[in-house]
């Protein structure tokens, strides 16, 4: 993405500016595989999306992440900074603790974004889709 500006020092963004633009990122990420298995339907795609991007799920990626030892010791850092990040909101539909590796999830993939990491974002967003859809599989 030639066309956007570069951000300087994206190590030192708190872990909400990580996570604000993580979330779009994502949340993109996750309509494109949505739109690719042939969902077209608007009402459907957004229940369909609830899945992957809620509060819940993004907490239980997070904590899958971190038990498989996925993540690097950078990477692990930046969960740290999201999950500690003092948010103005409070969540609404979920506990404090879930909304904070919520935020961890979102500031990680934040942090590829901006820092141009492209492949692992990537990475990381596979395993994602890989750990709802197979807690999906086991309901």
């Amino acid at each position: 993405m030639n066309f956007l500006p570069e951000i300087k020092d994206v190590k030192q963004l708190n872990g909400l500016a990580l996570a604000y633009i993580g979330d779009a990122v994502y949340e993109l990420y996750v309509r494109h595989r949505l739109l690719a298995k042939g969902n077209v339907k608007p009402n459907q795609l957004h229940r369909q999306a609830i899945r992957y991007v809620s509060a819940k799920a993004q907490a239980k990626v997070v904590l899958a992440l971190l038990e498989q030892a996925v993540l690097t010791e950078e990477e692990q850092a930046i969960i740290r900074r999201g999950r500690n990040a003092k948010s103005v909101t409070t969540p609404k539909n979920t506990d404090v603790q879930t909304y904070r590796y919520s935020t961890a999830f979102e500031a990680l993939i934040g942090y590829h974004f901006l820092g141009n990491n492209e492949e692992r974002m990537e990475e990381l967003i596979a395993y994602s889709f890989d750990i709802v859809e197979s807690q999906e599989r086991k309901l």
